[in-house]
Order: structure tokens, then sequence, then C-alpha cells
């Protein structure tokens, strides 16, 4: 070889050793026994180890022989590896290399194999270069979305929730309640109204009883809107209307395929009324094998959603209402003690309407201004005839069973006089006549007269309970209690 090729040759070389030793990127060459060959000084900073160190070592042993989780890294399985047995240039975008001090850091490398003039492996080319901070910048670009995913599905619930509150405050705004506001004039009931006052500004779980028709939930409503929880909603749960494979559902809420149907992810009412009140009415109704967790709700303020393990904590008021005696369903097995007596702190009995008459013209009063409005009607006020006549009547559907009578006079009377409707036909014919009979036969009189009007049908829109203003189950209950079975 002339001096001049030999001169080039060198000039040569050393232009691609610049070239090798400017790059960015790390680069090293092995052999096909995996031993390092060459190490630019891009490689030897990033792995902290020296060409001199490093040849004739084996590089995997070095710099590859662990994975990120800190598992053994086989060189067999090793990509680097594969390129001068296989002869492919195999690319991995994320896996790391560890440094002399014993630090790692994640890599993207290129292995390329070299092979002589006649296609022979001779062993291959690793380029690598440190994407530490393109990793930290995506796992942080994860983390923004993951948050904002979070945030996302917190501003949803919330939406949720501010819909089915608002659901339920429109719901209530529809309402026709037995009255607006509440009116009386007798004593018994002022003694009501002086316990509402004492209760309402403190957290006391309150038991209001009462037969059906005496407008507990009145009285529920009044302690919620006279105490620190008015800006909250009073949620209302009808435990005798709700079926009892749904009522733990409807109360505590059920994740996304609890059970059949479960298609989305539902907030219970306890979760509703955070904050604010819940109204559980008909309370005897409540199902024995729920009653632990509602126990628990009560005494922790914690449950967890159907299907869900995670335990959610709650800040709500209680108040219950129940036409039944308790006491008498826990002696039957009926109803738990503890939870009795955790429901039972500051009880409120509210009499019924044969127990407060002197609210009766009051009240009639109230309601036909009520339904004169509602139908555009003018009517002279209640006669006393007419007074005289509703105070000569029991009332076993209390002050609802009233409103209903009004409404029905105020449908068929024909002109300004009301007219009283035929529920009531007969209502002073036994004081007129001079013979006096039970509160019991009168009561069993009415409801046979008001189901031979419905051909016995008891509950539904035409049924004997709507008509009396009674719940179908209460209606069955005074139906057993008088021994009235159908007659053919």
């Amino acid at each position: 070889m002339t001096n001049s090729i030999k001169h080039q040759l060198d000039a040569l070389e050393q232009q691609y050793e610049l070239i090798l030793q400017a790059t960015g990127e790390g680069i090293y060459g092995l052999n096909q026994q995996g031993e390092t060959t060459f190490l630019n000084r891009a490689a030897e900073e990033m792995v902290g180890w020296t060409q001199a160190e490093l040849q004739g070592k084996c590089q995997h042993n070095l710099i590859h022989h662990t994975k990120a989780d800190g598992s053994p890294y086989l060189d067999k399985t090793c990509p680097i590896y594969a390129a001068f047995k296989d002869g492919q240039v195999h690319h991995v975008d994320d896996e790391v290399f560890w440094r002399k001090d014993g630090t790692s850091f994640a890599v993207e490398y290129v292995s390329t194999p070299i092979k002589d003039s006649h296609g022979k492996l001779l062993g291959a080319v690793v380029c690598f270069k440190d994407i530490t901070e393109r990793k930290e910048a995506r796992l942080a670009l994860e983390e923004t979305n993951r948050r904002l995913v979070a945030a996302l599905e917190q501003v949803e619930q919330l939406k949720h929730r501010l819909e089915l509150e608002n659901a339920y405050l429109q719901g209530e705004i529809k309402l026709t309640h037995n009255f607006e506001e509440i009116i009386s004039c007798s004593k018994t009931f002022k003694q009501v109204l002086r316990k509402v006052e004492q209760v309402a500004p403190t957290d006391a779980t309150v038991l209001v009883c009462g037969e059906s028709g005496t407008g507990k939930e009145l009285i529920a409503r009044a302690i919620h809107n006279h105490s620190g929880r008015k800006g909250k909603a009073l949620v209302k749960v009808n435990c005798a209307a709700l079926p009892e494979s749904l009522i733990e559902s409807e109360l505590f809420g059920h994740e996304r395929g609890a059970f059949t149907g479960a298609i989305n992810q539902k907030m219970g009412r306890f979760e509703l009324a955070d904050g604010g009140t819940i109204f559980l009415d008909e309370i005897g109704e409540f199902p024995v094998n729920l009653q632990p967790k509602l126990l628990r709700v009560l005494q922790e303020g914690e449950f967890e959603r159907l299907g869900s393990t995670i335990t959610k904590k709650v800040n709500v008021r209680v108040i219950a209402a129940t036409n039944r005696n308790l006491k008498a369903e826990v002696d039957k097995g009926n109803f738990r003690l503890d939870l009795y007596y955790r429901l039972n702190v500051f009880p409120i009995q509210v009499h019924s309407l044969r127990e407060r008459k002197d609210d009766i013209p009051l009240l009639a009063d109230f309601f036909l201004r009520k339904f004169s409005l509602k139908f555009s009607k003018k009517f002279d006020p209640v006669s006393q005839k007419v007074v005289n006549r509703l105070m000569d009547y029991s009332w076993p559907g209390n002050i609802r069973e009233l409103e209903n009578v009004m409404e029905r006079s105020a449908i068929i009377s024909r002109g300004p006089k009301l007219e009283l409707s035929d529920a009531l036909q007969s209502g002073g014919s036994e004081a007129e006549s001079g013979e006096i009979t039970t509160l019991a036969e009168n009561e069993k009189k009415h409801i046979l007269k008001a189901l031979e009007l419905t051909q016995w049908r008891v509950s539904g829109e035409r049924g004997a309970a709507v008509l009396l203003g009674l719940r179908r189950t209460t209606l069955e209950a005074r139906m057993a209690k008088l021994g009235i079975t159908r007659r053919d």
C-alpha cells in the first residue's frame, strides 16, 4: 500500500472517529460473543464506563442485566444479541441501561447487525439515547390526563347529584301536600308544634308517630325548615312504596354491574341527603334483613354502595315516621330493638283529626279556598250545617280524607253553596236520630260503603284506599282489625 493511499485511509478513519465521537447518541459495538469492541464518548458519559473498562467485556452483564422492575434480563432474550444471530435490525423504545454506579436510566435503542463482504455476521452496532426526560414528560402527561379524567368524573358526579337534587326539589315544588302550612287552633296540636320548635335546631333523630293522613310529613318538613340544614335537600323515602328488592339500592346506591340491570353507577338517597335531612316514611315497613345496615348509617354515618367495598361517610339528619306501634313490632320480631331505640330519640305523637276536631272548620275553609282556585269556582263560606256534619264524622283517613272529601265536594257542587259528596251523606243521621254508635262501628260502616262503591277493589286509582284517603296497607290493616271480609 502506497503512502498516499494509507494517508487517505487514516484521514477517513479519523473523520469517522470524529463523527462517532461528536454524535449525541451513545454508540457501541459488539462482536458475536457479545463483547464490547468500541464505545463513543456519549456512551461513556451515559453509562459511566470508559471504553477501556468495557473493551472486551460482556456488555449485557454490565449495562443490560436487569429490567426496570429489578427482575433478571437473560441475554438469550436480549434484542441486542438477537441482531447478530438473526441478522435483523431490532428497535426497542422503552428499556433501561444500568450505570457503573448502580443506577439506571430509560433508553431507546437500535441494534443493527454487522456483516462482512460475504454476508457473514460479525456482531452488532448499538445506537441508544437517554429518554428519561421524554418518559417523565409522558408520565407527567398521563398523570395530568388521569387527574383530568378524575376531575371530570367528580364534575359529572356533582352534576349528577345536582340534577338529582333539582329533580327532588322540582318534585317537592309540584307535590300537593295535605296543606301548604300548618293550620291548627287546637291545644293538643300546639303541644306538637312546641316539640317541633324544641328539636328543630338540633341534629337529633326524630320519630313522628300517628295514623295515616295526620300530617306526619308536614311535621318532618317543619323540623327541616327550622333547622340549620334548611339550605340542603330534604329527601323523602317511602319505605312501604319501595319493593324490598330495590330498597337497598335506593337508599345506599349501587355500582355498575352490582346486579342484573345495574348498567350505571347510582347515588343513593343517603348520599343525596348529605348535609341535609332524610325523611324515612313508613319506617315500620322497613325490611328486617336491611335494618342492620340502616342502624350502621344512623350510628356511624357510613355505608357501602351495593356492589362496592368502599366505605362512604355522610352527615345526614334522620326523621322517621310510622303509623305502627314499633314497640309492638319489636315484640313480634319484625323490628330490631336497637334500631327502635336509635330512632326513638325524640318521639313526636301527631294526634288524629277526631282528637283535634276544633281544627276541622279551619281546615275545611282552607281546602275550599284551595280547590276554588284549582277549579276556578267561587264558593260561599262553609255553612254551619256542613261544619256540623264534618264534625260528626269520625275521619278514619284523618286530614288526607278531609281534603279528598272537600275536593270531591268542590267538583260536584253546581253553585256557590258547597254540597258535601256522597261519602258523608249519612254523616249526621245517627246523631239526628239520637242513636250513638261506637267509632269502630262507624268506621266499619264507612269502609264497607267505600268497598261497595269500588266493587271491593282495595288498591289502584279507583280503589277504596284512594277514595278513603288511606294507604293500601293501612286500609288492609283496618279491615283485618274490624273483621271486614268480602261478602258474596
